[in-house]
């Protein structure tokens, strides 16, 4: 990659910048003639969002800023650059090309990459700075390195078997990683060996279990103390867990794999926890299961809980570990002495009932941190919205401080300058739900403290800190401002570009800025009268024409699909065509408190469905909305949620799109499932109402499904149950199968191949641009 190409600035020139905004879009659109965008474009290399750093972090010592960064020829391959504050030069520390061997990786670690969202990437995905700030380890094609600032790489493996979830440990002096089952463990230069016990194909050592790393956003299962003393430890039993046979249909064959997968109301994996020497010495087990409340755990099978976080406290002399019951209602912080493994319950924590009516479940947070002198901070919903407390001590932890309240949502605990009592969060804004900002506020404060913003309206904001708490790395977007990153202080100033991003001629979105379209927002009544918010982007609009709509939806728990940050070019892709698009988010999706997303509990497919209906009944009264050509399109949930929405209301939409649907619940995993809907064997009727399968024939609309052949997520058995229900009845519908790949059907290729494909659908049944 050319430098002058990288638009990055050296920090002397960044501080001379203003910290004004970046000038609208419109202002920087020029008089170039509009270029219509295809979709082989929009998924081609360069990407259009312009560069895309991932894997943001700081050198032990402050000097090195690194980032994986993808190339301008290959969106999906990163390398790893490194950029020297003091000399302010960017460098490239590791060329994964030049590195790589190209080796094929394990069936294991491609599916931990897929339960991890980063299936699609390529190169190196992650890296570890070593505590004496001198290098990185970086996995790569399956292998470890250890790559020094001088330039040097130590190659530390070279096995057929990929290395899962390598780690350095806390001080640097070992390197730990996952092998056929096993934890390994050396001194860094040193042959690793195992210190843990092969026990058979469904026992595992150092990972963690699938519903875990696909449900639980845990996706290690070993922890090392803070002074490399100990390392704690997860097994795994999944002998007891069923068995789903997938076969990965491929182009020129097919694989078949007995995948251990726990279908709702089905036996989980047994998982333990064990604490040894980094040699495998002294090896302790973990009392996980004693004190289990009989109101909320299983009596009959005390094995029948989630380990859902591990963590050490600050001096090493503790371990705390979060568990949840089955049914995802109450959860047990335990402080575990490590050289015993006796736990004792220091907080308790139950699901908000603010504003609930009938129940509500535990969002599972990374959004806490023990301090150094005992104190946590502790983010909870128990007031019907997401927020920090302050717990005094470690003895308990029973008296605590509020620092955060409001009918807004805290979505991220940033960091904490433990030195300067200073601590940071990313919240959504309580005038405007579809900004999220990064705030500060002083922990040492007499009395309720006052946070102070530090980032700018208007924009959608991410961030991340050094341990320390000392410098901010935020990213900002919004709808006319691809994603810029920066390095800011703790006023929130900014210090260095890490990507600018600009919109300048230079950018490969520029030759797309003429068309850009501008997003409108807005919001319509449920049928409670909750306000439901709506974005819109329309084409250039004629008088007296009237447009198809695209309305995309997930409605399901989790993402906030309407919100101001940047939305790529797929969206524009499509508005280029003639289309409207237009989403809105149901209840049930996040960041809006628990009485917002509380309704589909043990009603799944039902209010999300009435919500979106009156997104369409909207927009039929819209003039220039041809309300014959309104056609909806989801994937997963959203895929979902089409073929209820196709079987609650026959004539609303003029067509479906159902991509890889989780047709009946049954068939989807336990920790999802059942946190939401309950089991098949206490909640049938729930699982009966929600299932896709009973009304699969009321479907009279143009239906178009689309499903992974290798999916080992929402299996294919998912597509084939609601495709033989309506071929045994006689009803039509069309099909697009992707043989070989997963949830994940992405690609330079592939993914034009599902947009066309998608268009070619909506044309051939009418629902088309006005002439």
């Amino acid at each position: 990659m050319e430098e002058k190409k990288l638009r990055h600035l050296t920090l002397a020139a960044a501080l001379s910048l203003s910290t004004c905004l970046s000038a609208p879009l419109a202002a920087q659109s020029t008089e170039t003639a509009p270029m219509e965008l295809t979709f082989e474009r929009v998924f081609a290399s360069p990407g259009l969002d312009g560069p895309t750093p991932r894997a943001v972090k700081l050198s032990p010592d402050g000097r090195y800023l690194t980032v994986l960064r993808n190339r301008e020829d290959d969106r999906e391959r990163y390398d790893l650059w490194a950029f020297d504050r003091e000399a302010g030069q960017w460098a490239m520390l590791v060329d994964s090309k030049a590195l790589g061997t190209g080796r094929e990786l394990s069936e294991d670690e491609k599916m931990q990459r897929e339960r991890a969202r980063v299936g699609n990437l390529k190169g190196i995905i992650d890296y570890q700075w070593t505590e004496d700030g001198t290098g990185v380890l970086v996995p790569l094609d399956g292998d470890l390195y250890l790559a020094r600032l001088s330039g040097d790489v130590v190659r530390l493996t070279d096995t057929e078997e990929s290395e899962l979830n390598p780690a350095l440990s806390s001080k640097g002096r070992y390197v730990s990683f996952v092998r056929d089952r096993q934890l390994w463990v050396g001194e860094v230069g040193a042959d690793a060996q195992p210190i843990t016990p092969k026990e058979g194909e469904a026992i595992r050592w150092g990972e963690a279990e699938f519903v875990a790393q696909e449900e639980m956003s845990r996706h290690t299962g070993y922890w090392w103390s803070p002074d490399d003393r100990w390392v704690a430890v997860e097994r795994f039993d999944e002998s007891m867990v069923g068995i789903v046979t997938r076969a990965a249909i491929g182009a020129t064959g097919t694989k078949v794999f007995d995948q251990r997968y726990p279908v709702a109301g089905s036996q989980n994996a047994k998982v333990e926890l064990f604490v040894m020497n980094p040699d495998g010495g002294d090896r302790v087990e973990v009392d996980l299961r004693s004190n289990q409340s009989p109101d909320y755990y299983n009596a009959k099978d005390p094995d029948d809980f989630y380990l859902a976080r591990v963590d050490w406290a600050p001096d090493g002399r503790a371990l705390y570990v979060q568990r949840q019951n089955r049914q995802q209602t109450w959860m047990d912080v335990l402080k575990v002495d490590p050289s015993t493994g006796a736990s004792e319950i220091v907080l308790q924590e139950e699901a908000s009932q603010a504003h609930s009516g009938e129940g509500y479940w535990i969002n599972l947070s990374d959004n806490y941190r023990i301090l150094d002198n005992g104190d946590l901070i502790w983010w909870s919903e128990r007031d019907g919205f997401g927020h920090l407390y302050r717990y005094l001590g470690d003895e308990g932890w029973r008296g605590y401080q509020r620092l955060t309240k409001g009918n807004f949502v805290v979505t991220k605990l940033v960091g904490v300058n433990e030195q300067d009592g200073h601590l940071f969060y990313l919240a959504t804004s309580e005038d405007d739900p579809l900004e999220q900002h990064v705030y500060s506020l002083d922990l040492d404060a007499e009395g309720p403290a006052t946070a102070q913003r530090l980032t700018e309206p208007g924009f959608m904001h991410s961030a991340k800190m050094d341990a320390k708490g000392q410098t901010l790395l935020i990213t900002r977007s919004s709808d006319n401002s691809p994603p810029q990153t920066y390095i800011a202080d703790e006023q929130g100033n900014r210090l260095a570009w890490v990507e600018e991003n600009a919109l300048d001629s230079d950018h490969p979105y520029a030759p797309y800025l003429a068309s850009h379209r501008p997003v409108e927002y807005g919001t319509i009544e449920a049928d409670d009268g909750t306000p439901l918010y709506w974005e819109m982007v329309t084409p250039e609009l004629e008088p007296g024409k009237r447009y198809p709509v695209y309305f995309y939806h997930y409605g399901g728990p989790g993402p906030q699909v309407v919100n101001k940050g940047w939305d790529g070019a797929l969206r524009q892709a499509i508005v280029d065509k003639g289309y409207i698009w237009f989403a809105l988010d149901n209840r049930g999706s996040a960041n809006r408190g628990v009485a917002f997303e509380q309704p589909i509990y043990r009603a799944m497919g039902g209010v999300e469905v009435r919500d979106q209906k009156a997104g369409a009944e909207y927009l039929k009264t819209l003039d220039f909305v041809d309300p014959d050509k309104i056609a909806i399109d989801g994937w997963s949930y959203g895929g979902y949620m089409t073929l209820k929405q196709l079987q609650a209301d026959p004539g609303l939409y003029a067509a479906g799109i159902s991509g890889a649907p989780v047709t009946r619940w049954e068939l989807y995993d336990t920790h999802y499932t059942e946190r939401f809907i309950g089991t098949p064997q206490a909640d049938a009727q729930a699982y009966e109402l929600s299932s896709a399968i009973p009304d699969a024939t009321k479907v009279t609309d143009p239906l178009l499904i689309i499903h992974g052949m290798a999916d080992d997520n929402v299996v294919f058995e998912n597509a084939t149950e609601v495709i033989s229900a309506m071929q045994e009845a006689n009803v039509p519908f069309e099909m697009m199968l992707y043989p070989g790949y997963t949830h994940r059907i992405s690609g330079e290729k592939i993914s034009p191949h599902r947009y066309n494909t998608v268009f070619r659908f909506l044309e051939q049944n009418g629902v088309t641009p006005p002439e």
